[in-house]
């Protein structure tokens, strides 16, 4: 019988969540979800790098049935036996909306998939960890800083990162919580990442293996919760 304790990564199908979960496959069970339908011929599951297949499951933000899909697979997962020692929720978007182009369809999308999607997650997982089990949240050094192109996006992550402690006292002392706000760790294609690492006091940009180590450090520091770790370069400093 497989004896690896079990994690689930939200949004674990791209970019910086798939990268813990390739990460976090070497060692654990793994459960991913993804708002992207499956291929049929997937049954369910998805290979990560060469390692262990992981469980996939849909859960998309703008399913009006989403709380209740959320608590029928935990559910069913539970009536397995399967129970997490981690979560990560990694799901979010980066959406430029400056000043003068709001509305509020825009607006209500923006919060909807940057902080109802990661509460309403937190909410359906929390009967479903491990005593000791750790819930951590990708937050952005934007809760400090404000970027001024993506106000509401920022407005959103600081909402989220106000509500860590919150959520610690919610679920202490059975499950820990934490946050991550990242600088550029992982910089999109058509960005200027030479511009973004001279805006940093460390002179340049981290890389997801700055994010990896540091939900490892988390997961295994039984007396850490409540707290935000910010990986930024210096960043808000600078």
């Amino acid at each position: 019988m497989d004896e690896r304790p079990w994690w689930i990564v939200v949004g674990g199908r791209t970019r910086l969540g798939r990268c813990v979960a390739e990460d976090l496959a070497a060692d654990h069970n793994l459960v991913v979800t993804t708002s992207r339908p499956e291929p049929p011929e997937s049954g369910g599951t998805a290979s990560l790098s060469t390692r262990t297949p992981a469980r996939i499951l849909r859960w998309d933000a703008a399913d009006t049935r989403l709380v209740p899909r959320m608590m029928a697979d935990l559910a069913q997962l539970g009536a397995e036996g399967i129970r997490f020692r981690g979560a990560l929720i990694a799901a979010g978007s980066f959406p430029r909306q400056p000043f003068g182009s709001w509305d509020p369809e825009s607006l209500a999308a923006t919060w909807e998939l940057n902080l109802t999607f990661p509460l309403l997650a937190a909410q359906a997982l929390a009967p479903h960890f491990e005593d000791g089990g750790s819930l951590q949240l990708l937050l952005d050094t934007a809760l400090h800083r404000p970027f001024q192109d993506y106000l509401p996006y920022s407005a959103a992550k600081a909402a989220l990162g106000a509500l860590v402690p919150g959520l610690a006292r919610a679920f202490a002392p059975r499950i820990r919580v934490a946050g991550h706000a990242l600088g550029v760790v992982m910089p999109e294609a058509d960005c200027d990442a030479d511009h973004l690492a001279q805006r940093t006091l460390m002179q340049r940009n981290g890389s997801p293996e700055d994010l990896i180590r540091a939900v490892r450090y988390i997961a295994d520091s039984p007396y850490v919760t409540g707290e935000i770790l910010t990986l930024d370069g210096g960043r808000r400093w600078a």
